[in-house]
């Protein structure tokens, strides 16, 4: 997977993607994913480092069935809130303290 941490006005941002979705465009209707270098790309990294920053962050974007199926298995997203988009999922968390 590939992990993207930045620093916000509103606490710790993390992108999290599977590798293969990377670049690549989803669209299911009206609604398109676009995976970009420039906002999801930074470290590739194991399963272990995205639960880690996914526990500490404040908002998430996740894309990829990987990805997704992970942060599911660990209880950040419901997977009634996963939205599938072509051919891969697609899902957001925020945290409100």
């Amino acid at each position: 997977m590939i992990l993207n941490e930045r620093e916000t006005d509103e606490g710790l941002l993390v992108a999290v993607c599977d590798r293969d979705a990377l670049g690549e465009t989803y669209e299911s209707g009206e609604m398109s994913l676009t995976v970009t270098e420039e906002f999801y790309g930074g470290e590739r990294v194991d399963e272990e480092a995205v639960v880690e920053s996914l526990a500490r962050a404040n908002v998430a974007n996740i894309v990829g069935t990987e990805s997704v199926e992970l942060a599911i298995e660990h209880g950040f997203v419901e997977e009634g809130n996963v939205l599938e988009v072509g051919s891969t999922l697609h899902a957001q968390m925020l945290r409100i303290a």
